[in-house]
């Protein structure tokens, strides 16, 4: 009998967590209202909110026609929309965890002291031989794969063989099985890749959840800091840790990647005058192409590339045009879902019209290919063509 009651007090005293788990549930149902403002996760507003962009400090809106003051003018409202940033460290202390001897190159996992708040690790690739060598900054993409970061670029080592795994399947399904790093380095390059912010070694305690990044994106925001711009500030630091290094030219260094890849080497042209020559592949639009109810299309790339009140001066093509008269690669592909092809072509004009106001019209590449989102063994081989035009290299 006693037992009895009790059971019955026990029930009581759930219902209402009950109630709560129920309610909750019932939010999470995908339910629907005949009113609604957002659509496609973008509001419904969008047109008019893409006709406010002006784009001020855009080089065909800015009033001085002096390509270096415009530079230094919407480099400035860069770092300021930024924010405060991790302090920088007061030296590199490079520590070689691994290394691994391959054919024409050495291979070390690395660890680098980049801020004084956190070290990160990275691979690294020095060809055999003597001199200062021509170097890459190969970043990695985004892919909505996080487990690995450095790994899907660099054939890893000393690692788990979950992540020697992970990162061969990677490579076979975007990069069509070849480590473009590897690739790079038997061609006399020394090759770095690190790990973003989330990526790799710099993931979540509890593991992997690409639903917890915007989480995490927005905790950072409490704290006064944006994600994003840790990325950019963390590529620029990484490549003043590569042109630091005694077997680097540093004045032959290289941006390169795909997909987010992409996006952080022209961020990284953008804001460093270390970056000589830039190969970006499929990452290039215009806003008014990607978060658009008419092709079908919004970012989801997330916190990854969004530096907030950013657009309100420079659209993206803007952005990558500061690195003008510098050599730039881009390649697109017209069956990528991913960047509408007027999108694509639009920035490309663009972009243009900035290098030949450069006086240097042939230091831009722009290519279209008929292919999806990838970097495939035919655009490493392009990609490899032009840093051996730009900043040299071993044939």
């Amino acid at each position: 009998m006693n037992y009895h009651h009790h059971g019955k007090a026990r029930l009581g005293k759930s219902l209402p967590l009950l109630f709560l788990v129920w309610l909750c549930a019932l939010g999470a149902s995908g339910q629907t209202r005949s009113e609604h403002e957002f659509y496609m996760d973008i509001p419904v507003y969008v047109d008019s909110i893409q006709q406010s962009l002006t784009y001020p400090l855009a080089w065909r809106n800015y009033p001085v026609r002096d390509l270096s003051v415009w530079r230094k003018a919407a480099r400035s409202k860069i770092w300021e929309l930024m924010g405060p940033l991790p302090p920088r460290s007061y030296g590199f202390d490079m520590q070689v965890e691994a290394r691994e001897r391959r054919q024409g190159y050495d291979a070390m996992r690395i660890s680098v002291q980049l801020t004084r708040w956190y070290r990160v690790k990275g691979y690294l690739l020095v060809p055999h031989g003597k001199g200062r060598l021509p170097a890459v900054n190969l970043l990695h993409d985004h892919g909505a794969h996080l487990f690995i970061g450095k790994e899907k670029m660099i054939r890893p080592f000393a690692t788990d063989t979950a992540v020697i795994n992970d990162a061969d399947r990677w490579a076979a399904l975007l990069y069509e099985g070849q480590y473009m790093g590897d690739y790079l380095a038997r061609h006399g390059f020394v090759v770095l890749s690190m790990d973003a912010p989330l990526w790799g070694d710099r993931g979540r305690q509890e593991g992997v959840d690409r639903k917890k990044y915007d989480i995490i994106a927005g905790n950072m925001m409490m704290l006064g800091r944006s994600l994003c711009a840790q990325m950019h500030w963390d590529d620029v630091l990484s490549t003043d840790f590569l042109a630091s290094l005694p077997n680097v030219d540093s004045t032959r260094i290289a941006a390169v990647g795909c997909s987010m890849g992409a996006y952080r080497a022209w961020m990284l042209a953008a804001l460093s005058d270390r970056v000589k020559s830039t190969a970006a592949v499929c990452w290039m639009t215009t806003t008014e192409a990607q978060l658009s109810t008419r092709y079908g299309r919004r970012e989801n790339g997330g916190f990854a590339n969004c530096i907030p009140g950013l657009r309100n001066y420079m659209d993206y093509p803007d952005i990558a045009s500061l690195s003008a008269p510098r050599p730039m690669l881009l390649i697109n592909g017209t069956r990528d879902k991913l960047f509408p092809v007027p999108g694509v072509e639009a920035s490309f004009r663009l972009m243009h019209g900035v290098w030949t106001d450069a006086g240097v019209p042939e230091a831009l590449e722009t290519r279209l290919l008929d292919q999806p989102h990838e970097c495939n063994k035919m655009d490493q081989q392009l990609v490899l063509n032009f840093l051996q035009r730009t900043i040299g290299g071993q044939p």
